[in-house]
């Protein structure tokens, strides 16, 4: 797989694992249930008519497990980095899955340069949101990324 096919399928994977950790909050799907069901339906599936790129299967299991188990402890983390009067139930749902991925990723793969990961998850969050939500995922996984680096 070339460099480039490599980071396209990782950013998909990126963007996949926000929404799969979006469902596990909303609908509390058992893991193995959730990753079952974007393997086989979501990761580089024509949904709608829209085509959903392929995706690093592996690199999207890793992020999906890893936010989940760690999730208490992501989210102590990111409490100490948000502004003053901002805590973790108040952060809009989609924001706080984006952050928690962001966070797992800067705490648990070391492979990943920093910049790198914080880079892809404010792409993320333009997926999502206007450029001022995208720099707050900037300030925020910057922070961590200070702390656990």
């Amino acid at each position: 797989m070339s460099s480039n096919a490599r980071q396209a399928a990782r950013a998909a994977a990126r963007l996949a694992a926000v929404q799969a950790l979006y469902q596990f909050e909303m609908e509390a799907t058992p893991l193995t249930l959730l990753l079952d069901e974007f393997h086989q339906h979501r990761l580089g599936a024509e949904i709608e008519e829209m085509q959903f790129a392929p995706a690093e299967t592996a690199f999207f299991d890793d992020i999906v497990r890893g936010a989940i188990a760690r999730r208490d402890e992501i989210d102590e983390l990111l409490s100490s980095k948000l502004a003053e009067g901002w805590s973790i139930p108040r952060l809009d749902r989609t924001m706080l899955q984006i952050l928690r991925a962001g966070a797992w990723e800067l705490m648990a793969r070391p492979d990943v340069s920093t910049p790198t990961a914080i880079s892809e998850y404010v792409d993320v969050a333009h997926a999502f949101f206007d450029k001022r939500e995208a720099n707050f995922v900037n300030g925020v996984l910057d922070a961590v990324a200070k702390t656990v680096r």
